[in-house]
């Protein structure tokens, strides 16, 4: 079963703006379909049932606040001559709030097994890129002070994702509520 930990975004302001932002953005990739926004806390890739059992309980102890994120700023990944995903970004003070809640999600889980590659960075995808579609700078400026509005975190799921041609079809396994 193909697994990660992430937080959907639910605002319809947000999803809102962000399918306005798609567009309206003048490029050539795939943009990802609202009900799959989201930030990914932690992916964990191909387990088995048995594992994802574990995942859950493990999950479960993990204690945080509700907090809110403004979502604001565009980017990409890697580079903006190379650009392979187009991301939108957050505030600091929720960025550092959904940073810590990463570490304690990953904390949670290395007694299991699972190690992140690199350190979480806050972002939504917002579109993939699968041909090379040269620098996109100029294009992105347009839209780089962008503000997509606020969400309040009140918990995160751990989802299954299931790859078709028409990509990935995500569905919940359980939510985590915030209890502090």
């Amino acid at each position: 079963m193909r697994v990660f930990v992430a937080i959907e975004i639910s605002s319809d302001k947000i999803i809102n703006s962000i399918s306005k932002f798609q567009s309206e953005i003048n490029i050539s990739a795939k943009p990802i379909e609202p009900q799959n926004l989201h930030f990914t806390l932690q992916f964990l890739g191909e387990i088995s049932e048995d594992m994802v059992k574990r995942v859950m309980i493990a999950l479960n102890s993990v204690k945080f606040s509700n907090f809110i994120v403004n979502l604001k700023g565009i980017g990409v990944f890697p580079t903006l001559k190379f650009p392979k995903i187009i991301w939108i970004g957050t505030d600091e003070n929720g960025g550092n709030l959904l940073i810590e809640l990463a570490k304690k999600v990953e904390n949670t889980l290395t007694p299991l097994g699972f190690t992140i590659d690199k350190p979480f960075k806050p972002h939504i995808t917002v579109f993939r890129i699968k041909n090379k579609i040269g620098d996109i700078g100029k294009e992105m400026d347009k839209f780089k002070l962008i503000d997509f509005g606020m969400q309040e975190i009140t918990g995160f799921k751990l989802k299954q994702s299931i790859l078709s041609s028409k990509g990935p079809v995500y569905s919940d396994l359980m939510e985590i509520k915030s209890s502090l």
